[in-house]
Order: C-alpha cells, then structure tokens, then sequence
C-alpha cells in the first residue's frame, strides 16, 4: 500500500525563515557600489599609489551647529589622509569648507579625486555635497542619490548601496571618488565658467540629515541626525589622482600612519568609543 509522505513541520519553518531573510536584505540592498572592501565597491584606500599630491590649503570654513571647539580646526584636513577619528575637522550642521591646491586637478582616465571622512564602520556614515570650481567663485556640484527611505538616529546605520555622489559613503581610511567626465554636461562647464582641465577649489558642504535637504533628483537625503560636540561631516583630507605637475617638483608623502588593525578610536556625536579594526 502506497503511503503519503507528509511535510516535516520542523524541516519547513526554518526554510521559510532562510528565504525570508534573503528576500528581506535584497529588498534592502540598493543599486549602487557596496560598502569598502566588499567586490564592486570603488572607496579608495588612503595609500593608493595613485594619489599625486593633496589638498594643502583651505579658505571660507564656516562651522555649522554643534561642533566643539576641539574640532574646529581646517588644518587638519590638509595633507595626505590619516584614517583615524581624531585628525579631521568637523564641519558641524550645515557646515562647509573650501581646499585649494598648489596644482590643480585634471579630468583625467577614471576618478580625479577623493574625498575622505571618519566614520569608524560601514554603516555609521555622516555625508556631504561634493562641488569643484577652477576660479573660486562659479562651483558645479556633482550629481548624487539618496535611496534612504526613513530617518535615521543618532546612532542609527545607513546601507552604502543606497548612496551615490555624496562624500562620506565610506569608513575612515577610505576616500569616496569623484570623476570630473561626470560634470561635462553641467551648464556651468558647457558655459565656460567651469574648467575641468584646471580645477582649483573642492568645496564640502554638510547635509543635515533630518530631512530638510535633498538629492539631485529631489528625494530627502537621510543621514545620522541628530549629532553632537562633532556633528555633521568629519573631514580627513582630500586626495588627487589626476593632476598638473606639482610645481616644486614630486611629491613626497608624509609619514604612514599607522595601518587599520591598530586599536583606535571613533567619536560618535561627541561620545567616544573604542574601536578595534
């Protein structure tokens, strides 16, 4: 007599459980590069040999809320980048700060620069508009996404393949590339008013992540909010991989830090916690 096989309830649930979680994190998972160190992501580390030179001097720093004093200080995102939490200059809510450069910056084959911050891990991001100019007054701001559908805390997470074109992207100790081909359609460098064969000035302006700012396409751009003693973006330097020749001859880097893996550590809204990488 032909028996029926019956279904094992046990066998059962935790299949179902296996598919719904990877339905759930593909729902989650946005379209753009993935976090540093993972296959596709495109963060440059900070001793990439294709760094030239770096930004070494700044002008209108214009600290937003909440930053303590300990923070407020531009030179520290002069030179090669440190990839650490302390030696950035936090440009508060709303912030922003212009780099110069000796050289300047060429649209070049692939990225031309990056950009890096102090997040501690690859979701704790803190995030930025990123715009260029060859003269210091006409800047052109490079196009960017924001797929974060709800706000996020203080202490909060936001996935990287839900952003696009938006310094702080990825972890300290690595830069977010910038590709000036990307701006060669803009009406500022079609008009003139924009050379991307002699860009001079890279300017870094904070996105208050609580709604009230937006992307290129119109959408809400969410990020950590609210943020304290170092609120909004931390900036480590800015790195250039396309570039005149630096006028007093090669460059020479500074001193290597010291290599992730040391213990270090993160300053989350003006509290600080002890990270090991």
């Amino acid at each position: 007599m032909m028996t029926r096989r019956r279904w094992n309830d046990n066998w059962l649930i935790p299949c179902m459980a296996v598919w719904l979680v990877l339905l759930t994190t593909s729902a989650w998972a946005g379209p753009y590069r993935p976090a540093a160190g993972t296959e596709g992501s495109h963060a440059i580390h900070m001793l990439d040999e294709a760094f030239v030179y770096w930004a070494d001097g700044y002008l209108n720093y214009q600290v937003g809320d909440n930053v303590d004093s300990t923070w407020q200080t531009p030179e520290k995102a002069l030179g090669m980048a440190q990839g650490t939490s302390f030696d950035v200059v936090s440009l508060g809510a709303a912030g922003r700060v212009t780099l110069t450069f000796d050289s300047s910056i060429n649209d070049g084959d692939g990225w031309d620069f990056a950009v890096f911050e102090n997040g501690f891990e690859d979701s704790f991001l803190e995030l930025a508009y990123v715009e260029v100019s060859s003269d210091g007054t006409t800047f052109v701001r490079f196009d960017n996404a924001s797929l974060t559908s709800d706000p996020v805390p203080s202490f909060g997470s936001l996935d990287p393949t839900n952003i696009d074109g938006l310094a702080g992207k990825y972890h300290q100790g690595y830069g977010t590339p910038f590709d000036l081909q990307s701006l060669s359609g803009e009406p500022e460098v079609t008009q003139g008013d924009v050379d991307l064969s002699a860009i001079t000035h890279v300017r870094i302006t904070d996105i208050v992540g609580d709604g009230t700012y937006l992307d290129s396409s119109g959408r809400v751009i969410f990020d950590l909010y609210p943020t304290f003693g170092s609120a909004g973006f931390d900036l480590d330097a800015v790195g250039v991989s396309n570039g005149a020749p630096y006028p007093e001859g090669e460059w020479v880097p500074p001193d290597i830090p010291p290599e992730n893996g040391e213990a270090g550590f993160g300053s989350v809204g003006g509290c600080f916690i002890n990270t090991l990488r």
